[in-house]
């Protein structure tokens, strides 16, 4: 019985791995907007057959990360600006809330560990490296975000990361920064005062600057 379910089992198994390696590289920007993709060239990637390949793109699709034709093209979306307005407001609703909650559990730990990552921002601009710094940005959110005990929600967010991946490379692409987001100072210093009108402030500036500047 066990060695005739083995067989059955490996699909699964490589459908999940095409599907999280394809969803980290579209969450982290490292697909830009509209940039096609193949079933053959995803299984070459992960050297699977085109089914688990086919499945893991149909679940990216049904989370809004790749677009699939009628003549099987697919794709990472271009973001319409009203698209992007409606997930700049998603993030603001949800990680705001995400950061309120987290405040009370926001101990001395969580605070140095942020400005570790913060300063790894930092790094990632210096050497102009778009991928990382999307990466390290929202790992700075999702540390945060942890502390809220709040996983559905979180989850949502993550979702709309990673509906925003591609159009956050060409963001990046048009900022030009030099230094980490300067609101990302202002959460930590909510944080240590335990100030949470300013955090709330702080997040929702952070999460819906740039965006809106991509959408003007």
């Amino acid at each position: 019985m066990l060695m005739n379910a083995r067989p059955q089992d490996a699909l699964p198994a490589a459908h999940d791995r095409v599907y999280r390696g394809l969803r980290t590289r579209i969450m982290h920007g490292d697909i830009a907007p509209g940039q096609a993709l193949t079933l053959r060239g995803i299984g070459a990637e992960y050297q699977v057959s085109m089914t688990p390949a086919r499945e893991a793109v149909r679940r990216l699709a049904a989370e809004g990360a790749l677009q699939m034709s009628s003549s099987g093209r697919v794709s990472t979306p271009e973001l319409s600006n009203e698209r992007i307005e409606e997930l700049a407001a998603l993030r603001a609703l949800i990680e705001v809330e995400l950061a309120s909650r987290a405040l009370p559990r926001a101990h001395i730990a969580l605070i140095e560990r942020l400005q570790s990552i913060n300063a790894t921002i930092g790094d990632r601009i210096a050497h102009h490296d778009a991928v990382g710094y999307i990466r390290t940005n929202l790992e700075f959110h999702r540390t945060l975000y942890l502390r809220a005990q709040a996983p559905a929600m979180l989850a949502m967010a993550e979702t709309v990361w990673l509906q925003l991946g591609p159009t956050m490379r060409a963001l990046y692409g048009r900022l030009q920064r030099k230094e980490p987001p300067h609101f990302h100072r202002l959460i930590i210093a909510a944080l240590k005062a335990g100030d949470e009108p300013g955090l709330r402030l702080a997040v929702r500036s952070d999460v819906t600057q740039g965006l809106k500047m991509l959408a003007g």
